[in-house]
């Protein structure tokens, strides 16, 4: 009886903590869009890594680490990347990742929540929140979300008139444990 009691606490235990999950850059999806004369331009980053510590049922122990590789922006015109990566936009060179670390999470109903923390772009870090929902299936979960932010806050694009100060980011992260 007492190794019954024992080997139940102990499965108990291990599935009420925070499971770790780690994005999957192949299925996940990092994009953004923005203005520029005028017009829309999409784009992306690849290279998302990172750690996802998620329990619905303990919040408190969900947190979220997360990098993509700045070199990897992609407009879809090479020329227009090439100047992207450059001293006044990303800053490749020095500036390798551009990183999310979350402070704190809530989940307003299942399926869906907040998650707030620091994203960092060049040398300057800015809190942000980002409403998220998300869909947990086995060892799978993803989550999707979207969030504005002003580029110039981050020292992106210098003092470009052509380009618009606000841009809207799309999340959409697959992570498996």
């Amino acid at each position: 009886m007492k190794s019954f009691l024992l080997i139940s606490a102990l499965i108990w235990a291990d599935i009420t903590h925070a499971q770790p999950f780690t994005p999957v850059d192949a299925s996940s999806s990092i994009s953004f869009k923005i203005k520029n004369f005028g017009s829309t331009v999409d784009g992306r980053f690849n290279g998302l890594s990172g750690s996802i510590l998620f329990d619905e049922s303990n919040v408190s122990a969900t947190s979220f680490q997360v990098t993509v590789e700045s070199k990897t922006i992609d407009t879809g015109i090479g020329l227009r990347d090439n100047h992207l990566r450059k001293k006044d936009y990303f800053a490749v060179s020095e500036h390798a990742t551009i990183r999310f670390a979350s402070s704190s999470v809530t989940l307003a109903k299942p399926g869906s929540g907040t998650v707030t923390g620091r994203l960092t772009i060049k040398k300057t870090t800015k809190e942000i929140s980002i409403p998220f929902t998300y869909v947990l299936s086995g060892n799978t979960i993803r989550f999707k979300g979207e969030f504005a932010l002003n580029r110039r806050d981050f020292g992106v694009g210098g003092g470009s008139i052509s380009l618009a100060d606000e841009l809207t980011v799309f999340l959409d992260v697959t992570a498996t444990r």
